[in-house]
């Protein structure tokens, strides 16, 4: 998120946990950064201030996948139009197998019942 764009709420979270595939791990890394600057950073800077990305490696304690990409979005719409864009390149399916999706609403239980979040 950059400086003038204001934090949001994100009303869904989505757990993309994907493997790396041998393609992606056959590039250099200097090139696996370039890469992701040239193909992956212009699609979050598209949708910048309506969905946000973290990035989790997982390959130390995982076999089945490597990475969990956590996505944060305003709405469902922002992030469909989100994958929309990431299926269109090499990122999905190709230099990562998208294992599964896994989306959320972080505190539904507490606000589905009007009830206050419960966390210590």
């Amino acid at each position: 998120m950059s400086a003038s764009q204001p934090p949001f709420e994100p009303s869904v979270t989505v757990f993309m946990l994907v493997k790396t595939a041998p393609e992606w791990l056959g590039f250099p890394v200097d090139e696996r950064f370039q890469l992701l600057r040239e193909q992956f950073t212009p699609i979050l800077r598209k949708h910048e201030g309506r969905v946000r990305l973290r990035f989790f490696d997982v390959e130390f304690y995982s076999t089945r996948v490597t990475d969990v990409w956590l996505w944060d979005a305003v709405d469902h719409h922002a992030y469909q139009l989100l994958v929309e864009d990431l299926r269109e390149t090499p990122f999905w399916d190709r230099y990562f197998q998208i294992v599964e999706i896994l989306t959320g609403v972080e505190n539904a239980y507490a606000r589905n019942y009007n009830r206050e979040v419960f966390t210590v």
